[in-house]
């Protein structure tokens, strides 16, 4: 996409920076309950805790911050590495798989995942209950997203719609797929991750929107120039 090489590099160490700062803060907001009570458990975080929409969140803090400050397109940056990112989310979610960070709920289904070792992060009561996988279901679906982005990185011309495309598709999902997972509910039944799911998916439709509509008025003025 026409980005040199050593800005991308430069670009990606600190989004990958503020992508785990954003990661640990999302999960230590969601069980703040506990934090309050174990503070320096909030700074342990290579004991588990990463929240995706923080990983997100700050990364795009910190790239916005990178390339305005050395003039870089970020609407083409992001194009350029949403592919990269679903494939992160991906080999993320294995490692929920071996820790049982991302806990599913009860159910009888045969291919339910059911831990047994209690050093796992797995609720005490839910220990050696068959429950939803919900990593895999979320691997599959970034899966399926990640092929359908691949086909429209070449056909989606404007700048920062291939991004847009992937942050609606993930909310969608995130917010169908979290029913089946075991998290804090902040309200009206509502996971942390669907309500930033709901806010992420209206943003990124409305940004669409926007990004079209600019394409059609250039395009028109294109028209009734020739």
């Amino acid at each position: 996409r026409g980005i040199l090489a050593e800005d991308a590099l430069g670009l990606a160490s600190w989004a990958v920076v503020g992508g785990l700062v954003g990661a640990r803060l999302f999960h230590v907001v969601d069980r703040l309950d506990y934090y309050l009570v174990n503070p320096l458990s909030a700074l342990a975080f290579w004991q588990g805790g990463l929240a995706i929409w923080g990983a997100i969140a700050g990364g795009a803090v910190a790239a916005i911050l990178h390339a305005r400050r050395h003039g870089l397109p970020l609407a083409r940056l992001a194009d350029a590495a949403t592919p990269a990112l679903l494939v992160g989310q991906m080999i993320g979610r294995f490692a929920c798989i071996i820790n049982g960070d991302s806990t599913g709920t009860p159910t009888d289904l045969p291919w339910a995942f059911v831990y047994v070792n209690p050093g796992a992060m797995v609720p005490p009561d839910l220990l050696g209950v068959p429950t939803h996988p919900y990593p895999l279901y979320e691997i599959l679906w970034n899966g399926a997203t990640l092929a359908l982005v691949w086909r429209l990185r070449t056909r989606l011309k404007v700048d920062g719609a291939l991004f847009l495309t992937y942050i609606t598709l993930y909310a969608l999902g995130r917010f169908a797929l979290s029913f089946v997972r075991r998290e804090t509910v902040w309200f009206l039944g509502l996971q942390e991750a669907q309500v930033v799911a709901v806010a992420a998916a209206v943003a990124a439709t409305a940004a669409l929107y926007v990004l079209w509509r600019r394409t059609q008025h250039r395009m028109a003025r294109v028209e009734i120039r020739t």
